[in-house]
């Protein structure tokens, strides 16, 4: 940014997170209108998890975003991630809820395929999420009370989050 913009107070720039090699964004632009920090680093993580989970036949993984309208949504510094592959988290959190219940082989597979969780675990282990002093890291969704990366969140927060996840840079 040039210094004429942070005198003229042009400092709230947005992009959009656009679809990479292994990832492909089904929303519309308008829903993840971020700053260019958040989309480097959201970018790169994405990229990372649909690699991971890539079948090898061409196809990325859809991912699905939901603008928010509070806090860090309002200077872009968070999106909310709704759906990935296709499925709501609601979805994906049924299924990891249901398979947990099970014993051996059904709740190891559900680690492999459920592409929910993997891409809530690979948010916690390979992004930089914002952290202001005082508050939790801001990653927050279905699995934050079980998984982390900050495990005592209020029943609130994590109702809130229960359909998404969201993050924070």
């Amino acid at each position: 940014m040039s210094a004429l913009s942070r005198r003229c107070g042009h400092n709230n720039i947005r992009v959009t997170i656009r679809s990479g090699k292994y990832f492909r964004v089904d929303s519309p632009p308008v829903n993840a209108l971020v700053t260019p920090q958040l989309a480097r680093e959201l970018h790169g993580v994405l990229e990372r998890f649909g690699r991971a989970v890539s079948t090898g036949s061409g196809n990325r993984v859809s991912v699905f975003f939901e603008p928010g309208i509070f806090g860090h949504h309002k200077v872009g510094r968070a999106v909310d991630i709704y759906a990935v592959g296709g499925l709501g988290f609601e979805t994906w959190k049924r299924r990891w809820d249901a398979a947990q219940q099970e014993v051996g082989r059904a709740k190891n597979e559900e680690r492999g395929t459920n592409l929910g969780w993997r891409l809530y675990k690979t948010l916690q282990t390979c992004g930089r999420w914002s952290q202001p002093y005082g508050f939790p890291v801001q990653l927050f969704g279905p699995w934050t009370r079980e998984e982390g990366p900050w495990k005592y969140i209020s029943d609130f927060l994590l109702n809130a989050h229960r359909d998404h996840i969201h993050v924070a840079k």
